[in-house]
């Protein structure tokens, strides 16, 4: 029996992360969810309770977060093996998140916590359930710098239910999937009222968020004949430690970026993260050029695949010296090049990865032999956060790399919103399950902040996502190519956009109210 209990919360929180991309079982999510929901409400003790919640975390976040294992595959430095364990050890942290729901959910609406025979669960248990989600999730996106990597909202990308994500938000539609998840347990039950109403409400919601006159707060940009070109050079990750691949990676990006039409309209060219692997600035020791090229040189070759209106925009990274010359610090950057061969512009990533980009307690972790992820003798430091580029002739560029796409409401600079975000990556590193849940969470951020989301990736998935989320074109994984199109529209700011995350304390209160008001009835 103790082992039962072990097991079906582990199974089920395993099984519910099937809805995720690329899998994207919906509908088994939510039974898994429900069956989750049900045991949560009818255990004896808030112990038991917890204890169900972080079992459920820990098959959850397990398999949401197996992608992680492969980056371990390409750093010499770090054992291969411990890339399994880095899945469980960071499952167990964000199983927490997932117990701390379940306690919630449990202390403030099951009898039980009162020590009252448990009926069946009832509305406000499934709403106080769904509010408690929204607001740990939100907690684990936030909490030690946060990893909001996939949110339960995920399970509804691709699809149009996605699209509630522009008037409420990631966190607080994950709670709303809970809510729904719960009312599958009051329909076996026979206690149909919150379904009647959830289910349909979630269909008006969702019909409202995609209503055809949300166009009419579509903004064109000025020029918008001008041209969005992403370019996927598709070479190996193996390649990256050999002394040929800076070069054979920027043959492989200039032959992508030509202009074979020399009448064709203006093109903004993205390249992705880490793209340009010949230094850029001027400015750094000699030894630096002597051994990595020349910054000029290198802008010169750029320069040369533009017309005079074009533009670049590459990943790049920047090295930092102390007055004795010596390395000590470096950023993941982008930066602006046009056809005079000059910088125009660059952007610092500001939210960096732990233990990928950073080495936390570097003396303690050196001496036990291990390193951070992206190989190099210096930590990244963070630049000062979200920030718009202008890029004259092209509109407001917001600037994301990789992994900041990912955080929620922390994408766009309020003071200069952007008319569109380029989030250059490197998903080389996740295998096949990290990149279409990448590219899935930056569909959301399109769809919350109403603006075009321009992806470029070295092997895949490069895409050119629409402000509603969907994908204008594409080059899948592991394909060598590149995609064009004209400068998307952005849509006037949404509620989101407005009001960030403070949604969840809305939604979440609002739930909660409700809740309320449905004990206070029948009590």
């Amino acid at each position: 029996m103790r082992a039962f209990r072990f097991l079906l919360p582990v199974t089920l929180g395993a099984v519910s992360a099937s809805g995720f991309p690329p899998w994207n079982a919906l509908p088994v999510t939510l039974i898994a969810l429900a069956i989750w929901l049900h045991l949560v409400h009818e255990a004896p003790t808030l112990r038991r309770v917890l204890g169900i919640g972080w079992w459920f975390g820990v098959g959850h976040f397990c398999i949401a977060n197996a992608w992680i294992q492969q980056p371990f595959e390409f750093q010499e430095a770090m054992p291969h093996w411990l890339g399994y364990l880095a899945v469980l050890l960071l499952s167990l942290y964000l199983a927490i998140y997932p117990m701390l729901a379940a306690g919630l959910a449990w202390r403030l609406a099951s009898p039980a916590a009162k020590g009252d025979p448990a009926p069946a669960a009832d509305a406000a248990f499934v709403l106080i359930a769904g509010a408690a989600w929204m607001v740990t999730e939100y907690l684990r996106g936030t909490m030690f710098t946060g990893y909001p990597w996939d949110p339960l909202a995920l399970v509804l990308v691709p699809g149009d239910y996605a699209q509630a994500a522009w008037l409420v938000g990631t966190y607080a539609l994950s709670g709303l999937i809970v809510v729904l998840a719960g009312a599958l347990i009051l329909l076996v039950q026979r206690r149909w009222r919150l379904a009647a109403v959830a289910w349909p409400a979630f269909a008006l919601l969702t019909l409202c968020c995609n209503d055809p006159c949300r166009i009419a707060t579509c903004v064109p940009l000025p020029a918008s004949t001008k041209l969005v070109r992403v370019v996927q050079p598709n070479l190996p990750e193996e390649e990256r430690p050999t002394t040929a691949y800076a070069e054979n990676n920027f043959q492989a990006l200039a032959k992508l970026s030509r202009r074979a039409d020399p009448n064709a309209p203006p093109r903004l060219i993205f390249w992705p993260e880490g793209a340009m692997r010949f230094p850029v600035e001027d400015g750094y020791p000699k030894y630096v050029y002597a051994y990595l090229g020349s910054a000029t040189m290198a802008r010169m070759r750029m320069g040369a695949l533009l017309s005079d209106q074009d533009a670049i925009l590459t990943g790049t990274q920047t090295i930092r010296f102390d007055k004795a010359e010596d390395m000590v610090a470096a950023t993941n950057s982008i930066v602006l090049v046009r056809s005079d061969a000059r910088l125009h512009g660059r952007y610092d990533k500001a939210h960096l990865v732990p233990y990928g980009e950073y080495l936390p307690m570097r003396p303690l972790l050196e001496a036990l032999g291990l390193s951070r992820l992206v190989p190099g003798d210096v930590d990244f430091i963070p630049g000062p956060g979200p920030r718009t580029m202008a890029v004259p002739g092209f509109g407001r560029v917001g600037m994301l790399i990789c992994y900041e796409v990912i955080f929620s409401g922390a994408t766009v600079d309020p003071a200069n919103r952007p008319d569109f975000l380029f989030n250059p990556s490197n998903d080389a590193w996740f295998g096949d399950l990290g990149p279409p849940a990448h590219l899935a969470q930056a569909q959301l951020r399109a769809i919350e902040e109403g603006l075009p989301v321009i992806r470029a990736t070295p092997t895949g998935i490069s895409a050119i996502i629409a402000a509603d989320g969907r994908i204008l074109a594409s080059v899948p994984m592991h394909r060598t190519g590149a995609i064009e199109t004209p400068i998307p529209p952005r849509f006037a700011p949404t509620p989101f956009s407005l009001i960030g995350n403070w949604m969840v304390a809305l939604v979440g209160g609002l739930l909660t109210l409700i809740a309320i008001a449905i004990r206070r009835r029948h009590g």
